[in-house]
Parts: structure tokens; sequence; C-alpha cells
């Protein structure tokens, strides 16, 4: 996860919350399940023991992961957001030309991606294809079914 990663404020303070949540409250949990298993006799044949020493190896692999993507974030500004084309953070109301469906998407990076929310990643094929297309302009994605043409309606913030 080398690359930068685009994210609201928002969403900066949440990973930067988690991090530290799981850097004190997590490590110290862990710390206290692994000495109370450390106290059930020989670490050979103990099960908890080995459980609990697993356990951190995940969590410490999660704080790698997210301290790597904090490192790599860089926060959006909406305030000065140009809504001539599609940016990332874009609303962006896009009509299907084949079904002639208008469905409405916000742009945002791969951490805050939710389909049922209308939130698409900024690197999905759909939302590559809408990238820095302006209001009128028809994006062509390819899709596993085919060349999909979507004309944009409206780009807002």
């Amino acid at each position: 996860m080398s690359t930068i990663t685009y994210v609201t404020k928002e969403t900066f303070e949440q990973m930067l919350e988690e991090l530290n949540h799981l850097k004190s409250v997590g490590r110290s949990e862990i710390a206290k399940a692994i000495a109370e298993a450390r106290e059930k006799g020989d670490l050979k044949e103990n099960a908890e023991y080995d459980a609990a020493k697993e356990a951190q190896g995940h969590h410490e692999a999660k704080i790698s992961i997210l301290e790597t993507a904090v490192a790599h974030a860089r926060i959006l500004d909406t305030s000065n957001m140009d809504t001539s084309k599609v940016t990332v953070l874009s609303k962006v109301k896009i009509t299907n030309m084949g079904t002639k469906k208008t469905v409405q998407y916000h742009i945002v990076s791969e951490n805050e991606a939710d389909l049922k929310l209308g939130k698409i990643s900024v690197s999905s094929p759909i939302g590559k294809g809408l990238l820095g297309k302006k209001v009128g302009e028809i994006a062509e994605v390819q899709t596993p079914g085919g060349i999909m043409k979507f004309k944009v309606e409206e780009i807002t913030i």
C-alpha cells in the first residue's frame, strides 16, 4: 500500500483515532492476555499462550497497515474544489446511455468506497472513466460485460 490515498479530513481523523486506540488500549489488552496465559504453566503446551501470541501478531500487523495508510494519506479540502470536471470527492449525476437510468455517485478513495451509500472508488472502472469529464461529456467505461457509456449530467461537491 505505497500509493497515495486521498481522504476527507473526517476519514483521516477516524484513521488516527483507530491507530491510537490500537496502540494504547489494544496493545495493553493483548499484553494482559499474554501475561495471564504465561501464568498457567508450561509454554510449550499452552494453547492459550499460543493464541494470545498469534493475536498479538495480527494486532501488530493491523497497526503497521494503518500506519502506512496514514503516512500515505492526503487530505482533500472540499472548500476549493473545482466542479467544472469530475475529481476525487466529486458528486456526479450520470445517465447510463444504454438503459437511460440516472444515478448519482460520490467519487471517493478505495478506503471509503461503499456502493450501498452511493460511494464508488476512484480506482473502480466507472470512477476511472469519469475522472476529468465535464458536464455533457460521455464516459466510455470498459466493464466485464462490455463497454458502457455514461453521460455526465451534473457535478457537485
